[in-house]
């Protein structure tokens, strides 16, 4: 298996994309300590999964709680998977100084303060890798009424490529996944925020999205997954600092 012996943090592993992720790295061998905000999606992840994985509530706007898990976890990890985000619709003149806040709180500040807290140990032991959830919504494309989100998840390939550059001579790779239109519960929540605004039906709007898709269809996680299994195994050791786009096309 190709995380045998590794030791790995995921965050937002409740649901779609983290969760696929979370279970795909214990398949692989890994030791998991998936993380969400919400208890009752960790206690569904957790029946579903091995010994191997084991759950732990966790805010990750919350820097006191990322920092006591770091001091009460005794295990250093291989492997970070910063999944936690949140996408606010809508243009620049439809956003709010709240919507910025969480943005910027969420999708940026948490990754750079899980990163800091996780780093010292994984400098120590001298390897690790930390995956970076960005989106093509950021500086690869420019999506419409995507303004708040695109702005942050392209600060996360910046951070990102950051991370690559200060700690590559230090056995350390940080790499960002970059997905498309992925079909996730938090997608279909937004389809229904969406359909209520425009006063249409759910399935039309579904539509909307699935007809932007040179492929005909939108992603699914567990292909997400597949890229963060490559990214935190040892066969991805000549890759660090890039952005991985995995957007069935929508980019090109």
């Amino acid at each position: 298996m190709r995380l045998s012996g590794k030791n790995a943090l995921v965050t937002a592993a409740g649901q779609g994309i983290g969760r696929a992720t979370a279970l795909a790295f214990a398949a692989e061998g890994a030791t998991v300590l998936a993380t969400d905000r919400n208890h009752e999606s960790l206690t569904t992840l957790a029946k579903s999964a091995g010994r191997n994985l084991s759950t732990r509530v966790l805010d990750v706007t919350d820097e006191t709680a990322i920092s006591k898990l770091a001091t009460e976890v005794a295990i250093p990890f291989d492997v970070l998977f910063n999944c936690a985000g949140v996408v606010p619709a809508g243009a620049l003149l439809d956003s709010n100084e709240e919507d910025w806040d969480l943005a910027w709180r969420l999708n940026v500040l948490s990754m750079s303060r899980l990163s800091r807290a996780i780093l010292p140990r994984m400098l120590a032991a001298g390897h690790g890798s930390i995956i970076n959830m960005s989106s093509v919504a950021s500086s690869i494309k420019g999506v419409v009424n995507r303004c708040v989100y695109a702005t942050t998840k392209a600060a996360v390939i910046g951070l990102t490529k950051s991370i690559a550059a200060d700690y590559i001579r230090h056995g350390i790779r940080c790499n960002a996944i970059c997905p498309g239109t992925v079909d996730t519960p938090s997608l279909g929540r937004r389809i229904e925020a969406q359909a209520r605004s425009q006063s249409a039906t759910s399935d039309s709007v579904r539509q909307l999205f699935l007809d932007r898709q040179p492929l005909g269809r939108m992603g699914q996680a567990e292909e997400i997954a597949a890229l963060a299994v490559y990214l935190a195994s040892d066969e991805s050791s000549f890759t660090t600092g890039a952005a991985h786009i995995i957007d069935g096309g929508w980019s090109n």
